[in-house]
């Protein structure tokens, strides 16, 4: 097998830890909470760091792998939400008392489900997609500029379907609008603060996996999954 179809235990941690922040964010959105003036879903704890990790698998092995990575978290996520729908509807035992409970946290509509699946693919392939070629069109300068820029990208891309498709019509449209505004500059604002760890991260694994793939003459197909 060629070096290049190989995954390291670098890219592995990182795909796990992607994953579990995806599952986590779903489950996390089942809580609104108050940020000052501003209310906002329990994920936004989480969610920013899918992006901050889609960066750096899309900045150290390319488009490819980070192509991968971004379906098997779409396929988890997927596979979480479909296990909490069978235990849902299996009956519950006569003496337990928090179906309630757990049918509010593992009960997401399916229009929820689906917009937010949506989003996610949608916007994580547009932030790997600008991560990739900035990087191509700099020569590997200015990762910072490449990193809040590909978030500010895949976040719009993600707001932006998102909300519509989870609550159009159930809330005035200038609410929407600024909801979407508040999410984007929020997680970007969350990737900016966290870009010092992420800069020496990437730096780190860079030496230890010994890779920094340029993504030159490759296909963006975003189904093409075997190309890795």
């Amino acid at each position: 097998m060629k070096k290049e179809n190989l995954v390291s235990v670098p890219f592995m941690v990182l795909g796990i830890v992607f994953c579990v922040c995806l599952v986590a964010a779903n489950l996390l959105e089942t809580k609104v909470v108050q940020l000052g003036p501003i209310a906002v879903t329990a994920g936004l704890i989480v969610f920013p760091v899918s992006y901050i990790i889609n960066d750096c698998i899309a900045e150290v092995w390319g488009f490819r792998k980070a192509r991968l990575i971004i379906w098997m978290g779409f396929l988890m996520n997927f596979f979480v939400v479909a296990l909490g729908q069978i235990a849902i509807a299996i009956p519950a035992a006569p003496f337990w008392e928090g179906e309630e409970a757990f049918d509010f946290v593992f009960g997401m509509a399916p229009r929820i489900a689906a917009a937010s699946l949506t989003a996610f693919l949608v916007g994580s392939f547009i932030n790997a997609y600008v991560m990739s070629r900035m990087k191509v069109a700099s020569q590997g300068r200015h990762f910072s500029a490449r990193a809040i820029l590909s978030t500010v990208a895949g976040e719009s891309a993600d707001s932006l379907i998102f909300f519509p498709l989870a609550f159009g019509g159930l809330m005035p449209v200038n609410e929407l609008m600024k909801m979407m505004v508040v999410q984007v500059v929020l997680k970007t604002a969350y990737e900016i603060v966290i870009l010092p760890v992420t800069i020496r991260v990437v730096n780190y694994i860079k030496r230890v996996d010994e890779s920094d793939v340029y993504d030159e003459h490759i296909s963006y197909n975003v189904l093409k999954i075997k190309e890795i």
